[in-house]
Order: structure tokens, then sequence, then C-alpha cells
């Protein structure tokens, strides 16, 4: 017996010895992040005595058998810190700091892997470090946990719940509302897509979400392959893929590869992150995905104009008190852009319908739509247009749609109907991001995923979808609470960038009066709401969805709107619990934009704007009515001088909110 202990004692010695443990810490010394490197590699991080990342696996497993991660063999080890400024042209803010300590590990087979560890929480990504080609059939991607923590996760809504295979889920749209439950209790079958939260004890909360996402997969997760654990699910590459779905829109994968991703040769793989905050207002101003992100690969980026959008597929083209058919015709988006021009909107789109019908074919226009005559029309006002284009449409003939329509006179493309994120589809977005950029076209992507840095590699994409927006409320049944998520996304899905939301409803419908109305949609909560999300949501190239007519009826909101920055100099979240309530502070110039939107619970909310200092402020504000409860579109504007206390007391009705402008005076 005592022989048999001895040997366990000196097989556990032996295994402790050939075990090599790394250390990094964040700039202020709180996280503290540990890489295991043994038969496995482990990452994990604490603060404190509180796990914030239990030990997760990690590895990249090749075509040829090569496993990165099993059995590894450090060959260098380096520590690199920074401290830097990153200029953002077209951000929440001009400047965003890039503060951070770095482990580099370089391991035998020329791979490594790079950990990344700042105050805000921490990333890791893998390295090829050789000059060949390869296959990667798989990436261990896990985040584990001690306890079985709550999370907040958007599932995967597939084309056809009833079939719960990895395969049909691969084939979305990224738009879901969220589901709040226990690791244990997440649905097993189900894909999550990014970002989603898991929520920690200490009010502590880490959003997962992945950074420079190019020539990869995207990264799913999923709760069924270990317990307490999110792991990683990637839709293999695409074998076969055929013309399709919504009008032949859409490649449709009928056959996968054994294998997720192609490699070429020395490169970076995307960054998996874990943005750990101590409080939820936190989330809501999130650099991590722009820090890491690529930096611009544009040159000259002033032709680039972020702007407001009036848009023409919300409201059905619906306008009224005109004297012509209103329809995708020349009459109606002159109408639009002499709308437009009146009141310093920058852009109108031609969505769906301007060309021909299950064509896929962007350069066959139907007879009511005279695009040069209309482009000439916008120029001479001033306005830009925007034309949708349907993936499969713009794919297949992407150069010369891009030089055709540039040629014109035309800015830009809103890009729809990807709805996957393979390696395929993601070398698409960045083909279609370089491509227009050659042209000076900017681009709006629709059915896609969520950003992962993309706006700062390629400034000209101004706008991503990825978000479950009003647009739904043209088909939501009323049981459907928009209200909820949309103060939930402020910390969740726009912490990985812009979302188009496309808010700006006219209609607005307090709580019970709400349903689905497809050619005279409304909004789920107050009109002061909708007026709040231009400050709230991140969006710099902004839409305007409602239709011309019913903004004209309301002047006071589209004056607001139409003056609404989309593009900020500085923000500061001022207060904010997920699911609840949110205020967020936001800066042009000398000018301050305050927003605040609740869930269905009225809210008395206390403006503290002391950190506005000396300066004197002229005040617009637009609040819920006194009777915004039962009617959404009760609303109050009201306009003062800011007192020297900088305290504002606003009562916000159930669904409601609020929009203040500051206004410097000396």
């Amino acid at each position: 017996m005592k022989i048999i202990l001895s040997f366990l004692l000196f097989v556990g010695i032996v295994s402790t010895q050939a075990q090599k443990r790394e250390q990094i810490t964040s700039p202020d010394g709180r996280l503290q992040l540990t890489v295991e490197i043994g038969n496995i590699i482990t990452w994990s991080v604490k603060t404190g005595d509180q796990t914030i990342i239990a030990p997760s696996p990690l590895s990249v497993t090749l075509g040829n058998g090569e496993i990165w991660g099993q059995n590894a063999r450090i060959q260098k080890t380096s520590k690199q810190t920074a401290d830097n400024i990153i200029t953002a042209p077209f951000y929440k803010k001009n400047q965003v700091a890039d503060i951070y300590n770095q482990l580099t590990l370089t391991f035998k087979g020329n791979w490594g892997l790079v950990f990344r560890v700042y105050d805000d929480g921490v990333a890791y990504r893998f390295r090829n470090l050789a000059d060949k080609a390869f296959t990667i059939v798989n990436e261990e991607a896990a985040f584990c946990f001690d306890k079985d923590y709550n999370t907040i996760v958007p599932y995967v809504k597939a084309r056809h719940d009833k079939e719960k295979s990895f395969e049909t889920q691969f084939f979305n749209s990224f738009e879901n509302t969220y589901t709040h439950t226990s690791i244990s209790r997440l649905d097993k079958d189900k894909l999550m897509f990014l970002p989603l939260v898991v929520e920690l004890e200490q009010n502590r909360k880490v959003l997962i979400t992945e950074a420079d996402l190019e020539s990869y997969p995207g990264l799913y997760l999923n709760s069924g392959q270990k317990e307490r654990a999110l792991t990683g699910v990637f839709a293999p590459y695409p074998k076969t893929v055929v013309q399709g779905g919504h009008n032949m829109l859409q490649g449709l994968v009928t056959a996968r590869e054994p294998y997720m991703a192609k490699v070429e040769g020395k490169r970076d793989f995307p960054w998996r992150i874990a943005v750990i905050s101590t409080d939820d207002k936190q989330l809501a101003d999130c650099d991590m995905v722009y820090r890491l992100a690529s930096p611009s690969r544009i040159g000259d980026i002033t032709w680039i104009k972020p702007g407001k959008v009036a848009w023409d597929w919300w409201n059905d083209w619906n306008i009224d008190g005109v004297d012509f058919k209103a329809g995708i015709n020349n009459d109606t988006y002159k109408y639009y852009i002499d709308f437009a021009s009146r009141n310093g909107i920058e852009y109108v789109i031609l969505d769906e319908g301007w060309a021909v019908n299950k064509q896929a074919d962007l350069l066959q226009v139907i007879p009511e739509i005279n695009i040069r005559e209309l482009v000439n029309y916008a120029m001479d006002r001033e306005v830009g247009i925007i034309l949708w284009a349907g993936y499969e449409a713009f794919r297949k003939d992407m150069e010369n749609v891009c030089r055709h329509y540039a040629n014109i006179g035309v800015k830009g493309f809103k890009v729809d109907f990807m709805d996957r994120d393979d390696q395929q589809v993601v070398d698409f977005v960045y083909e279609a991001a370089a491509t227009a950029a050659r042209y000076n076209l900017v681009l709006d992507l629709h059915g896609i995923y969520k950003p992962t840095g993309l706006q700062r590699t390629y400034p000209n994409v101004l706008n991503n979808e990825g978000v479950f927006g009003l647009e739904n409320a043209k088909w939501a049944p009323a049981s459907t609470d928009l209200v909820t998520y949309d103060v939930t996304i402020p910390f969740i899905r726009m912490a990985a960038g812009p979302m188009d939301y496309t808010q700006g409803a006219m209609r607005n419908a307090a709580k019970g009066a709400y349903a689905p109305v497809y050619s005279e949609p409304m909004s789920q909560g107050t009109r002061c709401r909708q007026l709040a999300t231009y400050i709230i949501f991140e969006s710099p190239l902004n839409m305007l969805c409602d239709n011309p007519s019913n903004y004209l009826r309301e002047k006071e909101s589209l004056e607001f709107i139409a003056g609404i920055p989309v593009i900020w100099d500085e923000t500061r979240v001022l207060e904010g619990k997920i699911g609840e309530y949110v205020t967020i502070a936001r800066r042009k110039g000398a000018n301050w934009y305050i927003g605040g939107l609740t869930n269905w619970t009225p809210r008395e909310t206390t403006l503290d704007l002391n950190f506005l200092g000396n300066d004197k402020y002229q005040a617009i504000l637009f609040k819920d009515g006194i009777n915004a409860d039962r009617s959404g579109r009760d609303y109050k504007r009201e306009e003062f001088e800011l007192t020297t206390d900088k305290q504002v007391v606003i009562q916000e009705a159930p669904g409601g909110g609020f929009a203040l402008v500051l206004k410097k005076t000396e």
C-alpha cells in the first residue's frame, strides 16, 4: 500500500512540474488572467477572491489531425503593455482609450496565443505563424463558470423552429428578443448568437462576444456540451450553395465541407471577448470591440458622410395629401427627396422594389423608376440616394454594380439577406466593404450578424442590423415586448457596435393598445420614447422610419429628429439597469443631448448634470405627457434655462422616455 501511495505522489509531482502557468493582470491590477499549459490549455479570470471565468479549455483542430492546445510546448513568452488613443471618426466618441497588458505565447508547431487584459475585460485569440495553407475542423472556445449563474441570451430564431438541428439554425437573421434564465435551464438544442450576458454575484456581469471576425465563421454558443459552461459552435464551410429564398436573393446552403475554415497562410484569428462590469451602465459604454478591431484600411475618409435617412419601406410608401398614386415610383421618391431637403435630412433610401423582382439583377430597374433622374433631382437638393440590394444580386455582380451606380451618383447601398455567418459570407462582407470603398460608397448591412469591428476597419460601413428592430412592429404579435427589449439592447447588442434599429414612429401605442399593422405600423411605448432612441441607440446612418406625411403633421418631433447628430464627440452613461431603464448623455461640439428610456414601470428620473461645470445652457425637453400612459402620443415640449444646481427631475410614463437638448449659451 505504501508503494502505491508513493507512486501516486510521484506521478502528481511530475504532473505538477509539467504544468506551466502564465499570469497577467489588468492595468489597474484588479483582474487577473491565468493560463495553464499542460496536456490541455485552459484560461481563467479572477478578481480578488471571486472567480469570473472558471478554467476554460481552448484549442484548434486542423484538417490534418493536429490540435493546437493539446500537449503544447512553449517556445517563447513575452509580455507587452500599451497606452494608446484611437481616433474614432464615426463613433459614439471621437477618441477611444486603448490601455492593456498583453501576454503572447508562441508554441512549437508555428502557432501562438495572444491574451489581453483591460480594466473592463479580457480577450484572447489564436495566431497562425506558418506560411502554408490548411483547414480548420473545429475550434474549442469555452466560457466556463463556477456556479449556475443566470444569463440573458438571444436564441437563434431558426426559419423552422420545429427543426432543432444546428444546421437549420445556421440560416437565420440574428434577430430575437432575450431569454433570462440560468445556465442549466438554457435550451441545449438551441444556438445562441452574440453578444450575450452572464450575471455573476456582487452585481458583476460578463458580456461575451467576438471582434475582428475576418475570413472565419462567426461564433455561436451552446449550453449542452459542458456543465455550467457556454461552448462555441461554428457553421462548417459551405460546399454547395443554391440561389433561392426571399425573392431569389439568398444563398441556401445544401451541403457543407468537413471543415469550418480555410486558412491561406500567416494570420490572426478572431478575438474571443469577455467584458466584465461591476455596474450595468459600464456595458452601455463599452469600447472593447472597437479597440480590438483592425485599424482602418481606407486612406481618405473625407467622402464618408454619416447622416439620417428618410426611409420608405416601414411606412409602406403610405403618404397622403398628394395628387399622385403613392408607391414605388419617381413621383413618390421626389416627395421623399423634397421632404428630406427641406428638413436637412442627408439621404433618401430606395428600399426593396426598385429592381425587377426575382431577377437578382440590380441593373434591371422597374419602368416606374428612373434612377438617374432621381439621383440628379436629389443632388440639386443636396440629398444623397442609397439603394437597397439583396445579397445574391449584389454578390454576383458587385464590381459592376458599384461602378455603375457610383458613376450615376448613388451614395451607397443597403445590402440585405445574407442571413448566415459562415466563412463564405464573412468573406463577402469584407469584399463588399472594400469594393464599395473603392467607389466612395457607404454601406448599411442588414440580414447580418452582430458587428465585430468592421466599422473601424472599413469606416464606410456605417451601420449594421443584427437587432430585433422596429420593423418587427409591422407583424409581431401583441405579446411581443419591444419596450423591455429597448432597455436591454443598450447593454448587450449595442456593446458590439452600431445598430440600425430604424426608429422614429409617429403612431405610438400605450400599454395594451399596440397591434401589428403592416401598412400603418405603430411603436410600443410613448412618443418621447421614440425621440429618446435617437440619442440612446448608436446609429451613424439613422432612419426616419415613418412617412413624410406623418412627420409633417408632427413638426416639433420632426424638428427634433432632423436636428439630432448621428456621431458624437463624447458619451456618458448616467444610469442604467439591464431590462429596466437607461439614461445616456452624448456631446456634439459644445452641446449635450440626453436621452432616457424606462420599461413598463413608470419612473421618476433625477438628472445630476454637475459634470457640465459652470457653463450655461438653454434646455429643450421632450417629456411624456400626463396622459401618455393611455395615449402614447401625448407629450410635452418645454424650454428653459438650466439652473445653477444642474438638477432636472423628469417623470417617465410606462413604456416612456425623454429627450433633453442642452445648447451652450456661454
